[in-house]
């Protein structure tokens, strides 16, 4: 499904007046405000091709119709979504729920699309039906070599897929751990990891980077190999420039100060990239900012002033992609949701005096400087983002337009309601 641009246009129509009004105060309210807008326009934020159905928990998933049944459908949908917002200009695989047989169409689609293949993410933590060995114990912590084997040469295999498709990133996400005390040398289980890695990273090619994520718990409840920021940046210190550590909001323990985390990383020149989402309790997966939407400017606040004093490109110099499930919300509206919250956090960072907020700290005017951030996150910064979507051509409300035009209904009409997207 591809959206006609004379019915985005007629939609924009009909809100232009109002937008204008809005945007006319905010101008006059923000500083730089043409500059924040150009910023915008060049911000993109992957889709995981995982997250174009319903998600699900150990208890149950109630799919809701219309899901995508193929890597060309999952295309078709971040298509959609970028048509909509033109914020979402790339899609990021996982191997091997999204294995490609045809490089040249796949590539095709995704440029009819306006896309780019984002990081390729490889799967060791589950079974795959032509593998070998089981994971049951671990991938690249296993006991048992030939397993370490198997999983570095599945890593490698997506490396080269990747290659085909244009994409230059690997994310690793490693579920290995124990449940047990006593279950695990955590020593040799990390040394065991360590050569994996190095392995891997050596198959890399020159202009690609290697993505550590980790995780504080879960599928592992006792201990975790990649556990914490600070055991990803133990292990890409020792492979190399090309390894990256990267932040899933959501793998923290509660009340983790994320947006320090970030900060050091990004001044050890070791931060890769995001993973959106938000959560409670744990590894929720919920739609970004839908919770902590302060949390969220906060991160951005340091990224902004980080990414300015090493000089980066805020567009292209760190990996951003959400990682979210949908249990209950249609998939595609709440990716929207998450784009928008992520942008006018974004926003909202590149609002703030820097200036001020440099003398306040050198000044230890903890008042001012608390004042400086509280007044740039309580500023509404809609109307800039919107501005950013009009230039661009995209829905001034991406999802008002989406269901003015019944697009869920439109896919369950092309795809059937009992459809289930791949890897889910």
């Amino acid at each position: 499904m591809i959206l006609d641009s004379n019915k985005i246009a007629a939609h924009n129509d009909g809100l232009f007046t109002a937008h204008k009004n809005k945007l006319v105060f905010s101008v006059s309210e923000i500083a730089e405000s043409e500059a924040i807008i150009k910023k915008l326009v060049d911000f993109q934020i992957a889709i995981p091709s995982w997250a174009l159905g319903t998600g699900g928990t150990r208890f149950g998933r109630f799919p809701g119709g219309g899901e995508p049944r193929s890597i060309e459908e999952k295309i078709e949908d971040v298509g959609l979504l970028h048509a909509l917002n033109k914020a979402s200009g790339a899609i990021s695989l996982h191997i091997p729920w999204d294995t490609v047989s045809d490089y040249k169409s796949i590539k095709a689609l995704a440029a009819q699309h306006d896309l780019k293949f984002d990081a390729v993410n490889s799967n060791t933590f589950q079974d795959q039906a032509n593998s070998e060995y089981s994971y049951k114990y671990g991938s690249l912590q296993n006991v048992n070599k030939a397993i370490r084997k198997q999983a570095v040469q599945h890593n490698i295999d997506v490396i080269q897929q990747g290659v085909e498709l244009g994409s230059e990133s690997l994310t690793v996400w490693l579920a290995d751990g124990s449940n047990f005390p006593g279950q695990l040398n955590f020593r040799k289980a990390y040394e065991n990891t360590l050569e994996s890695l190095q392995e891997i990273y050596e198959a890399l090619p020159s202009n690609w980077k290697l993505f550590l994520e980790y995780k504080c718990a879960e599928p592992n409840f006792y201990s975790t190999t990649v556990a914490d920021w600070g055991q990803s940046y133990s292990y890409v210190k020792k492979l190399g420039d090309k390894a990256k550590t990267l932040v899933d909001l959501g793998h923290h323990l509660p009340n983790a100060n994320i947006e320090q985390i970030v900060s050091i990383l990004l001044m050890e020149d070791k931060l890769g990239g995001f993973h959106f989402n938000d959560s409670k309790y744990g590894d929720d997966d919920l739609t970004a900012g839908a919770l902590k939407p302060y949390q969220l400017f906060l991160i951005f606040n340091e990224l902004v002033e980080g990414m300015d004093a090493r000089g980066m490109n805020h567009a292209t110099d760190l990996g951003w992609m959400i990682d979210a499930s949908h249990n209950i919300k249609d998939p595609m509206e709440d990716l929207l949701q998450s784009v928008e919250a992520i942008m006018i956090a974004y926003a909202q960072a590149l609002s703030v005096d820097r200036k001020a907020l440099e003398i306040a700290q050198n000044e230890n005017d903890v008042v001012k400087a608390q004042e400086i951030l509280q007044n740039a996150f309580r500023t509404d910064v809609r109307a800039l983002v919107a501005e950013a979507r009009l230039r661009s051509g995209a829905a001034l409300n991406p999802v008002g337009l989406y269901r003015e035009l019944a697009v869920r209904d439109a896919l369950i009409g092309e795809r059937g309601l009992k459809t289930v997207a791949t890897g889910l």
